[in-house]
């Protein structure tokens, strides 16, 4: 190693502006200037002035020369001239326009953040370490969709171009943070060990993933078994971001839809590590052993729905939707997800054709999570009930409430109007006072009220002072919407002006585990939908007379 100042060389038996720091470096060398030091070398490491590299200098560097031009805002060379120079070289700036930023903000934090949470003493060479492998260790792994969509979509796949993970990764936190506080603790400096890193980090993800806390139990129960889930549009970027989360967390056994090929490419484009056929399932819809029994069972199911043959063995060739929910229907997948593109009525009228209603049952309904600051809340119906009478309102209540129960907390029932508990005589407002007696009269033990209006109903306080002799008590966190043009305007508006997280929305009253998805959904709102697919799918192979209600 040859180190550099201002004036040229720091060499042994130097005496010009030299000090005891300098002198630790200085080495035995005839190089006296930076040219003649960066001669046949391998990395340059440049904390200091623009432009003193120069194209010329690096092609005398060795063979795929790595170039850390760390001067800001202008670097020792800036990569374009670096790159026309020698053209595998390997470069990194202080620069977030440019490939490999180097930035303290993606140790400096998290080395605290660990610190504190143990009450270390000091901050250690071997926290510093953990720190370092913890961020090579992220750089190495699949990338994530989070980070993806904060830049752009931008390919991130370790090597040359990505080294090193971008500032705003989400998952620096997880990672960092529980590896500085164990580093602490093996070295004795830490005041307060943490008894359960596990469960630290798992706090610190609550962070990053606000919906984890909530689904935390639907997550454990799907990991103690896991099952097949179809994805429909499996060539979806979503999708593959949503696969490479479930492989890790262990959470279900995907399966694909789509064509292989295109599906592999996409995943290295993405820098996932995930392999078709190999980490998981794809079924082709351009060549299937199936593709016969497949259009034969689809045509058993719809001929009287005007669906000929020709007409089947043309939809087992390109609508996915209809695949999927074959594979369900025939066991060959344990569930399924679908609406990643298209309409949510679209892909509902295939599920509802092809697996029918749950024994019992008698309409399909979809409830929605929103997560919040303040807490949970769940909205039902957001997408199918278009003006559900008195009786479908009390029906639709006790298939949510059931749902929320598998949350792991108890339905706290609101019945939504304009007005509050008999102050006005709307149609709805009569509806929903109609569909509280229905209620009070079929399940006595939820805990329900109504008519309501949403303000009402998520402040007890306010209520108390409305009608002091509610049965409800604390905020409800089910809100059953009188019809769907306000469940759904609730529910994006909600979304939108409190930046909710939306978990779902669920499919409920199917015969089969399916859920239909939107347009708008993440990767990682997927991953929550097919963890509770794997729910449904469970239960339905404990008792297959259940269906998802």
């Amino acid at each position: 190693m040859i180190l550099c100042d201002h004036k040229g060389v720091v060499f042994k038996g130097r005496a010009e502006d030299m000090t005891d720091q300098k002198a630790e470096y200085a080495s035995d060398t005839k190089a006296r200037s930076l040219t003649e030091a960066v001669r046949g070398a391998d990395i340059f490491l440049g904390l200091s002035a623009p432009g003193i590299l120069t194209q010329d200098m690096i092609k005398t560097m060795a063979k795929a020369p790595f170039i850390m031009a760390l001067a800001n805002p202008t670097p020792e060379i800036l990569p374009e001239l670096a790159k026309d120079a020698v053209n595998d070289a390997i470069i990194a700036t202080g620069r977030s326009d440019y490939p490999n930023q180097v930035n303290n903000v993606l140790c400096f934090p998290y080395i605290f953040r660990g610190a504190l949470d143990v009450g270390a003493t000091t901050i250690n060479e071997e926290m510093k370490a953990a720190c370092v492998e913890a961020i090579a260790e992220l750089a190495r792994g699949a990338t994530s969709a989070v980070v993806s969509a904060a830049y752009g979509g931008e390919e991130m796949r370790f090597g040359p171009e990505y080294l090193i993970p971008k500032p705003f990764d989400p998952r620096l936190i997880c990672e960092i943070a529980p590896a500085v506080a164990k580093a602490a603790m093996d070295t004795g400096v830490a005041t307060r060990p943490i008894d359960d890193l596990t469960a630290y980090a798992d706090r610190l993800q609550q962070q990053v993933y606000r919906s984890t806390f909530v689904m935390k139990p639907i997550f454990e129960k799907a990991r103690a078994n896991p099952k097949r889930v179809a994805f429909a549009e499996g060539e979806d970027r979503r999708v593959l971001f949503a696969v490479q989360a479930l492989l890790e967390e262990g959470i279900a056994t995907p399966v694909l839809v789509g064509r292989p090929l295109v599906i592999s490419h996409r995943a290295r484009k993405l820098g996932l590590q995930i392999k078709p056929g190999e980490d998981f399932e794809v079924v082709n819809p351009e060549e299937d052993d199936r593709y016969i029994d497949y259009w034969r069972h689809y045509h058993s199911l719809m001929e009287r729905k005007g669906v000929t043959p020709e007409t089947a063995k043309t939809a087992i060739r390109t609508n996915t939707t209809a695949i999927a929910a074959l594979m369900v229907a025939r066991g060959d997948a344990d569930a399924m997800i679908c609406g990643t593109s298209g309409e949510y009525q679209w892909h509902l009228q295939y599920l509802t054709d092809l697996l029918g209603l749950a024994d019992g049952e008698h309409k399909t309904s979809a409830l929605s999570l929103l997560v919040m600051d303040s807490g949970p809340v769940f909205i039902t119906d957001t997408f199918v009930s278009e003006n559900p009478s008195a009786d479908d309102i009390a029906y639709l209540t006790r298939c949510a409430s059931r749902k929320v129960g598998d949350f792991g907390l108890t339905p706290k029932v609101a019945l939504i109007a304009a007005s509050n508990f008999g102050a006005g005589n709307s149609r709805t407002a009569i509806k929903m006072r109609e569909a509280l007696q229905i209620l009070r009269r079929d399940a006595p033990e939820l805990e329900t009220e109504g008519e309501m209006q949403p303000d009402v109903a998520l402040d007890a306080e306010l209520r108390s002072r409305v009608f002091p002799n509610s049965r409800l008590k604390g905020a409800a966190n089910l809100l059953v919407m009188p019809n769907l043009e306000a469940a759904n305007a609730g529910l994006k508006l909600v979304r939108g002006l409190a930046g909710a997280l939306h978990v779902g929305p669920i499919l409920l009253g199917i015969a089969k585990p399916a859920h239909i998805t939107t347009s708008s959904v993440t990767a990682r709102g997927l991953v929550n939908l097919a963890a509770l697919a794997v729910i449904d799918a469970q239960v339905m192979a404990t008792d297959p007379s259940d269906g998802v209600s």
